[in-house]
């Protein structure tokens, strides 16, 4: 699976450009995810090359999801159970990170 198309990587702000945005009104542009396990990253920012800034939920529980910095090329290089690898939600949209967190 493609994790990044041209289409979404011109839709991600450069890294650094939202600072001044609240945390819960910055945009979500691309969702990642384990399909065989948990974990969860949202990206807000990206590099243009390999690094994003966005939220990312933690296997571990809602207390450990954090902000962060995450990079393509280690989201591509992950192999959970019977050779998965992380997977882009075809379905997701651009939303507001106050609207992921609501559930």
């Amino acid at each position: 699976m493609m994790l990044l198309t041209k289409e979404i990587k011109a839709a991600l702000p450069a890294l650094y450009t939202t600072e001044a945005t609240k945390a819960e009104e910055k945009i979500a542009v691309v969702k990642f995810f384990n399909p065989s396990g948990a974990g969860t990253w949202y990206g807000v920012e990206f590099d243009g090359q390999d690094t994003f800034f966005g939220y990312v939920e933690s296997p571990l529980g809602p207390d450990c999801s954090e902000w962060g910095y995450f990079s393509l090329s280690e989201l591509a290089s992950v192999r959970g159970r019977f050779g998965l690898g992380i997977e882009r939600d075809l379905h997701f949209k651009p939303t507001r990170i106050a609207e992921l967190l609501k559930d």
